[in-house]
């Protein structure tokens, strides 16, 4: 029997041996190696080797080299992502800008001025001298002074030209030295649904300034009431294009472009509900163009009008119809003149109080909003008229001539 001592086994008898002939292997690959590491660019230049294995020999060797001393970065790191959205919105940027609405407080002691609001604007024309900027009404409504804001920050002082309440549109100037690109008016009456949107304005203030959303048009043609005097009625409906391209606060005035950096709409509001997400809404630029020229030339729109004070028929009690108004049950609405003004055209013509107005030359006129888009819309001023409506139950016409709107 063998004898050891901590446990540790005997030596092999074998292990002598093996080592003899394991130092000359050893000795043999090393020599391998070198020779191999020495004659393998002769072998390269001789092309003696296959063209798979110098291929990936020299790229194995690129890529352990790395960028060399002179190479550029650009060789080694290159994604284009330019896009037709990308080169839209760097076509319109710069005409894009922040409008602040600047109003005047003043007490016992001093008079200070204060940011109001914000909102965005297009640059849509410039001159030798000036430059123009179409926003929304409600982004300078009240403003004792405005400012456009530029990218850089820059605070240019603008001069409010006219504001529209009805189409929510408003037409600033500023000097001309400080603009260098306007944007490109499209048509809203060619854009598809379904087709790329792109709004760029600045959500909450000039926090974000320039931002930029991305959607598609999702209608046409949408009409949205419009409570002027918060009264809880509708006092008239803006025809608008819908977009799912996020318009949120600040965004108000700002561009709507298709993928051709062309102005199709002004944002304006967007539904503000919790349970609606992606529903925003643009004034169409074929709308708002003739606006914009008028309150540039003269600033103010004017519309034709009758000279009453008017109300929907639908707000009246269906009891009522029949015995304050003595309407016939064919009368399914209209609108009823509340008080007419004093030589006013309506006065000329003969109408009176708690006449219902239910036709306006053939069109029928089921409330306001019908009447006042037929006069707005379709008259001018001067136009001579035929009014059907009906007073103490008879049906009657007679015929106006359009007054200017004061």
């Amino acid at each position: 029997m063998d004898y050891y001592d901590n446990h540790n086994p005997p030596p092999s008898p074998n292990k002598k041996q093996k080592r003899r002939w394991l130092f000359p292997v050893s000795i043999g690959v090393i020599i391998g190696v070198l020779v191999v590491l020495v004659a393998l660019p002769s072998l390269l230049e001789t092309n003696i080797l296959p063209e798979t294995w110098t291929g990936q020999l020299e790229q194995g060797q690129e890529s352990s080299q790395g960028p060399q001393d002179g190479d550029s970065q650009e060789n080694y790191v290159n994604v284009d992502v330019s896009t037709q959205v990308t080169e839209a919105v760097e076509k319109v940027s710069a005409a894009v800008v922040g409008v602040t609405n600047i109003q005047r407080q003043s007490d016992f002691w001093q008079q200070q001025e204060s940011q109001a609001g914000t909102g965005s604007g297009v640059i849509y024309k410039k001159d030798d001298k000036y430059a123009y900027v179409v926003t929304n009404h409600h982004v300078v409504e009240g403003a004792d002074s405005v400012e456009v804001v530029f990218s850089d920050e820059t605070h240019v002082q603008a001069e409010i030209l006219g504001s529209d309440l009805f189409s929510d549109l408003a037409v600033l100037r500023m000097d001309a030295k400080h603009v260098d690109k306007t944007i490109q008016m499209g048509s809203s009456e060619n854009v598809k649904v379904g087709e790329p949107a792109i709004a760029i304005g600045n959500p909450l203030g000039m926090r974000f300034s320039g931002s930029v959303t991305q959607g598609v048009i999702s209608g046409k043609q949408r009409t949205i009431p419009q409570d002027f005097n918060q009264d809880g009625r509708a006092d008239w409906q803006a025809e608008v294009i819908q977009t799912d391209a996020a318009i949120n606060p600040g965004n108000s005035g700002g561009a709507l472009i298709n993928v051709e950096g062309q102005l199709v709409g002004i944002n304006s509001m967007k539904i503000n509900q919790t349970a609606v997400e992606g529903i925003g809404f643009a004034i169409p630029i074929d709308t708002a163009r003739p606006i914009i020229q008028e309150l540039e030339e003269t600033g103010k729109i004017i519309r034709p009008y009758l000279g009453v004070e008017i109300y929907s028929l639908d707000e009246v009690p269906q009891t009522e119809w029949e015995k304050t108004l003595n309407l016939p049950n064919e009368v399914e609405g209209g609108v009823y003149i509340w008080s007419v003004e004093s030589l006013s055209p309506a006065d000329k013509a003969g109408l009176e109080r708690l006449d219902v107005i239910t036709h306006l030359d053939g069109e029928e006129v089921l409330n306001m909003i019908d009447l006042r888009k037929i006069l707005y819309h379709e008259k001018e001023i001067g136009d001579v008229v035929e009014i059907t409506f009906y007073r103490d139950g008879k049906q009657q016409t007679t015929k106006i001539k359009l007054g200017q709107q004061r």
